[in-house]
């Protein structure tokens, strides 16, 4: 195995299937892999032990997890985030208490051996159609977002873990999903500059290790290049003038932002040349994993990617996985940091209460792609815990009965179907108690609770209070 294979597979960022260590990748580890992502797929009880059993194969491996809180958690997909994600944070506005979580996120995954941490999104959202940022983000505004995102990166960072601002240059004022297609952002380069970048800029000057680039067309910076494969935009923007030396890691090449444009080891070479340092790969065969590497090679053996430029990127790289070995934080636990943010970011309108089972009826839209099909809301089962004899339902029955009725609902504001939905539960039933997991709209029913976003916390939090 030569230095440039080994240099080529050292930018590679994987993704696999199940909870133990396929061979196929401790082989790949060992031919010098740089990292592997883990996805709630491969989490378990023993997901130190994986983490440990892949840097048996490779010590500097940078194994990454998007663990955001709230929506998007991996090590907590199947119960919900113990932590409320970051547009409950952001109506909280307490950058303590979101330095707190931040750290509190860390902890959890430095105890399982996790270097890198896909999160914060530091994206404004700007537009309120956004399908795929919304909750996900601290808020509408730069610098409310600027704000938590030092926080959330202070926080992170004071476990011992990497943290990642994403997605540059600014996923929030979109109208598409990148991971269906590849969105663009209508925006003039002056509100990009005023609106979108201040949050990216505070991350860098707090010392954020890693940037993760977005499949976003931006005519504005680059009418002809998505920002993944933008060399205007990863070398000449982010690293010439707003300074940042760390390590730029694309979003999942399998994305069909990218994805529909080239074949993966093209998608590689090409954001290499643009400036990324790691390709994330979540979704790759052994096959396919060596493919990647040896269109690289190849690119650099016919000039198309300058040898330079590929051992740059596999330095940053190391460098990363070498500031995390190099970490030695002990952060004590604060098991109340979650329910306490998510209690704050609780807005209530009405004064409904609980004193018996109530009926649950979700109707929650199918969440973006970058949320596990199977987080929870978990508000009927936090419901149950108080309230034994709490029973839900997937649609809007036929009869109501007298029953307490509790109207779940996700994202009203952007899906009318949602909000036929609740005006015909109020209708039928004036004393329904309407709760939002998304964006806020206009409270309808008895008592209108917006928990601000999706977590086992946020939950908790809804269910105490409606039985308080």
């Amino acid at each position: 195995m030569t230095d440039l294979y080994r240099l080529a597979m050292a930018v590679l960022q994987p993704g696999f299937e199940g909870t133990t260590a396929p061979d196929w990748l401790k082989k790949a580890l060992s031919d010098g892999l740089g990292g592997a992502v883990l996805f709630a797929r491969n989490v378990s009880p023993g997901t130190a032990g994986l983490v440990a059993e892949l840097r048996a194969e490779n010590p500097a491996v940078v194994v990454a997890i998007d663990e955001e809180g709230g929506v998007v958690t991996r090590l907590e997909a199947r119960e919900g985030s113990s932590f409320p994600g970051n547009r409950a944070l952001g109506v909280v506005d307490d950058v303590a208490l979101t330095e707190r979580v931040g750290r509190q996120i860390g902890r959890l995954l430095a105890e399982t051996g996790i270097t890198l941490n896909y999160a914060p999104s530091v994206d404004v959202n700007a537009n309120p159609a956004n399908p795929v940022i919304g909750i996900r983000s601290f808020g509408p505004t730069p610098e409310l977002v600027a704000r938590h995102s030092v926080a959330y990166v202070k926080g992170v960072q004071a476990a011992g873990v990497a943290a990642c601002a994403k997605h540059f240059p600014g996923h929030g004022d979109t109208v598409a999903d990148s991971h269906l297609e590849l969105p663009t952002v209508h925006a003039s380069l002056d509100q990009l500059r005023a609106r979108d970048l201040p949050p990216f800029e505070a991350a860098i000057r707090a010392g954020v290790r890693s940037v993760m680039s977005a499949h976003l067309l931006i005519p504005a910076l680059d009418p002809e290049r998505p920002a993944t494969l933008s060399r205007t935009i990863l070398t000449g923007l982010l690293r010439e003038e707003l300074g940042f030396d760390g390590m730029v890691v694309t979003d999942a090449i399998e994305m069909k932002a990218v994805a529909a444009m080239y074949p993966p080891g093209e998608i590689a070479v090409r954001a290499l040349n643009a400036g990324v340092d790691a390709i994330c790969a979540g979704l790759v065969t052994a096959e396919g994993l060596y493919e990647i590497r040896d269109a690289i090679v190849a690119a650099v053996r016919d000039g198309s990617l300058r040898e330079e430029r590929l051992a740059e990127a596999a330095g940053r790289v190391l460098a990363l996985s070498e500031w995390h070995r190099a970490q030695r934080s002990e952060v004590e636990a604060d098991d109340g940091a979650g329910l306490e943010a998510a209690r704050r970011a609780l807005t209530i309108t009405g004064e409904a209460r609980l004193t018996t089972a109530p009926l649950v009826v979700e109707v929650n839209t199918r969440h973006n792609q970058a949320i596990d099909p199977d987080t929870p809301t978990g508000l009927a089962a936090a419901l149950g815990e108080l309230l034994p004899g709490t029973t839900r339902a997937g649609k809007l029955p036929s009869e109501l009965g007298d029953q307490p009725v509790v109207l779940v609902i996700h994202d009203a504001a952007r899906h009318p179907w949602v909000r036929e939905t609740v005006a015909e539960a109020v209708r039928r039933r004036p004393d329904v108690i309407v709760v939002e997991t998304g964006i806020p709209a206009e409270p309808a029913g008895a008592t209108y609770i917006a928990t601000n976003g999706i977590s086992k916390v946020s939950a908790k939090a809804a269910a105490q209070w409606l039985t308080r």
